[in-house]
């Protein structure tokens, strides 16, 4: 039985396409493959494909009446704007069942191949679609495939789940669906719901037994408040909640050039957090981590380098920041995209930042965003809302 980490991917994941001038374009995971090709990230994990997931596997999240609905969508593409299809952040299009389904198939194939030991380490890039609920559509997302893996996991003996979510907008699906869960642990760090979609994601939104987690941050902040704020908060609630498996979701749209969003994140600062989740993993799981992706809208500069970095870190084998883009991709990138792609696999930053557990300061606004996180969650757990 092989035990290389395994790449979920099926060309016909791009197929999940709301149409010209939508930012969820599916080159952006094209690009992403070809860049992992062309630079032998592939070489080093297993390629696996995957199937639909069925109606039973997403009603564990899903209604089974928003199921059936997204069907009568997808057999003629006409909207059903009660079910958040049809709107502009999801079109209606045919076939947006068997796109949506697929995708949650490859979480799940990426899910149960953690699960029963044949690897220790999955990714689906093409995954991560968080903000879907369990009756409607919602930001780009259809259905939810790290709930429908969490359920899966739930239902299949997983007594504890860590989520933990780096998307800059808050994993609301995730969270609503466990918001009354103590067997799931939602971490979220994101930019704060005053500045951004979906306007959730308060540290006062707990959940069962302080098991939801939000880290609000400003807008503006960059690899060194970000990365403060991460180990101020997630090290110690991983450490305390002692799950069994670790489920990620790693929308890079934190990043500066990201059109959407209002973090400024170099690529350097998104690969160190894919290192320190991979760290936890092998701390706190016995290595059990499934990863997807998420959002991310800079097509050509950010996603492909920012998942090819991931499927790296995934690999065991992370890349040199200053390994070249390799000619064939640029050029196959400037033929798809018409855009000048970037030279390296790196922002030419180096991320440092004071250790929170040294003190903060009560004037600075990611401090402050911190502090209020660990005050609403930290005593439930057993620890020390300050430094």
């Amino acid at each position: 039985m092989s035990r290389l980490p395994r790449v979920i991917w099926d060309d016909a994941l791009t197929s999940y396409d709301f149409g010209p001038g939508h930012p969820l374009a599916p080159i952006r995971v094209d690009l992403t493959m070809a860049l992992a090709r062309e630079l032998g990230v592939l070489d080093r994990v297993e390629m696996s494909g995957c199937v639909p997931a069925t109606d039973d596997e997403l009603a564990l999240v899903h209604e089974r009446d928003y199921i059936q609905a997204v069907r009568r969508v997808s057999e003629r593409g006409e909207p059903d704007v009660s079910r958040g299809l049809g709107v502009p952040d999801n079109p209606a299009f045919t076939g947006v069942h068997e796109a949506s389904a697929l995708v949650t198939g490859a979480t799940l194939a990426a899910t149960r191949a953690v699960w029963s030991g044949e690897t220790d380490h999955a990714v689906n890039i093409a995954g991560g679609l968080h903000h879907a609920m369990p009756g409607h559509a919602s930001g780009f997302c259809v259905y939810n495939d790290p709930a429908v893996a969490i359920a899966w996991l739930l239902a299949n003996g997983a007594d504890r789940v860590a989520y933990v979510d780096v998307d800059v907008h808050h994993g609301d699906g995730v969270q609503t669906v466990f918001y009354h869960d103590p067997r799931v642990l939602t971490v979220s760090l994101h930019e704060s719901p005053r500045t951004l979609f979906p306007g959730t994601g308060d540290p006062s939104e707990t959940g069962a037994d302080c098991t939801s987690v939000n880290v609000a941050l400003p807008a503006g902040t960059g690899d060194a408040g970000w990365l403060r704020a991460f180990d101020a908060v997630v090290p110690p609630l991983l450490r305390e909640f002692q799950p069994t498996i670790l489920v990620s979701q790693h929308g890079c749209d934190s990043h500066a050039l990201d059109p959407l969003a209002h973090l400024m994140l170099s690529l350097d600062g998104q690969r160190t957090a894919y290192a320190k989740i991979h760290r936890l993993a092998h701390e706190l799981t016995g290595g059990r981590w499934i990863a997807t992706g998420g959002g991310g809208y800079e097509l050509v500069q950010v996603v492909p380098r920012a998942w090819t970095h991931l499927i790296a870190e995934v690999s065991g084998h992370p890349l040199d920041p200053a390994t070249p883009t390799p000619e064939s991709w640029r050029e196959y990138a400037r033929a798809r995209v018409r855009d000048l792609p970037p030279l390296t696999m790196t922002d030419g930053r180096e991320p440092e930042y004071p250790d929170f557990a040294d003190g903060y300061d009560p004037a600075d606004p990611v401090d402050r965003a911190i502090v209020a996180t660990r005050k609403a969650v930290f005593p439930s757990h057993g620890l020390d809302p300050l430094p």
